[in-house]
């Protein structure tokens, strides 16, 4: 029989088996006080664009904010207008399409830029929006942009010069002195792959309706791989394999699919946690069912995001194109929503899941 002697009982050292959660700290993309110049060019930019292009929410995410900064229109002086209105871009754009497009390369890529083309009279004659991957920002000893490169996929063209009056410039939620802004793509990178992963898991597991185990009682490793090559043909083929074997020696147990709902919950959550990361909340990216509550919070959230991303633009074109406009803003929900608060009796304010993440929520 053990002793139980509790003054005998020793503790093993677990410390260094779990690590203990750390950022990794990073420096700003500081311009060099002793360089004459300091370069940046966007190398991440690719693979920005492939998650933009691939992942269906993070794309309607930046496209709805896109859409409700600029697409309701613009109001400016009637000569302004007139210019605005000849802009073309790349020869079918319009000035709303190329706004529109910069924004979501500053989201994309956390920096957007378009060359501006003037005539004779240093007039504005058009607006060409620009690859952000192709482009290089040179800035002075100071931190101030001396200059813009446009890089050549041949690497024995010589880059095409800019001066900074020849480039409208937006940079995405620029900290401190770094020379670029920053993508949203890279904060939200984690979550993203987190919910691709736990969705192709699942289509892996549920392209077959169930998973078959075959318990093979034999030591020859010959015989065990053909085995498992024929059974594996017959999987692929829909066909009947057949194995002459003794009792006992070969078994089948199938094992069905796990429940979904504990999945599918992690899938939500990440989902609803990609939009409050992101900045634009679900209700605003998507057409499913809210509530009345968790639309007018979110539409409430949202209204300081897109006029934030019109006053800096209108901002931008004043001070780097002279070009003097004011974006029209998407009708306010704050007042209606404070009215209607009022008028019902059951409705106190806001429920805290109706504000915060969680398993389970629709938000």
């Amino acid at each position: 029989m053990g002793e139980f002697d509790l003054n005998k009982t020793t503790v093993t050292d677990l410390s260094g088996t779990v690590d203990d959660f750390k950022v990794n700290t990073q420096t700003l993309d500081s311009p060099g006080e002793q360089q004459d110049e300091t370069t940046y060019t966007f190398d991440k930019a690719a693979e920005q664009l492939g998650y933009y292009k691939s992942i269906p929410e993070l794309k309607k995410a930046i496209d709805s904010l896109a859409i409700w900064s600029v697409a309701q229109g613009f109001k400016s002086d009637a000569r302004t207008k007139s210019t605005l209105d000849s802009l073309t871009g790349w020869g079918e754009d319009s000035f709303t399409s190329i706004v529109r497009n910069l924004i979501t390369q500053k989201k994309i890529f956390g920096d957007a830029f378009a060359e501006i083309i003037r005539g004779d009279n240093n007039s504005i004659i058009n607006i060409k929006p620009l690859y952000t991957g192709d482009m290089k920002v040179v800035v002075d000893g100071k931190g101030i942009i001396k200059r813009y490169e446009q890089l050549s996929s041949n690497k024995k063209s010589k880059p095409k010069v800019f001066a900074p009056n020849e480039i409208l410039h937006l940079a995405n939620n620029r900290i401190g002195n770094e020379i670029h802004g920053v993508s949203v793509v890279d904060a939200v990178k984690w979550v993203i792959d987190s919910r691709a992963e736990a969705m192709n898991d699942w289509r892996r597991l549920s392209h077959r309706s169930t998973i078959r185990l075959m318990y093979i009682d034999a030591d020859n490793t010959t015989k065990l791989n053909s085995i498992k090559t024929e059974y594996a043909s017959a999987i692929d083929k829909g066909e009947l394999m057949l194995i002459p074997a003794k009792k006992g020696e070969a078994e089948f147990q199938d094992l069905d699919l796990p429940p979904i709902q504990n999945h599918l919950q992690w899938i939500q959550y990440l989902e609803n946690y990609f939009y409050q990361a992101v900045g634009v909340p679900r209700v605003i990216a998507t057409s499913e069912n809210f509530t009345e509550a968790a639309s007018k919070i979110g539409f409430l959230t949202f209204e300081p995001i897109y006029t934030s991303e019109q006053v800096e633009l209108e901002s931008d074109l004043w001070l780097q194109a002279a070009i003097k406009v004011t974006f029209t803003r998407p009708p306010s929900l704050s007042g209606v929503a404070q009215d209607n608060e009022e008028k019902n009796t059951g409705q106190t304010g806001f429920q805290q899941n109706e504000s915060q993440v969680g398993v389970g929520r629709t938000e």
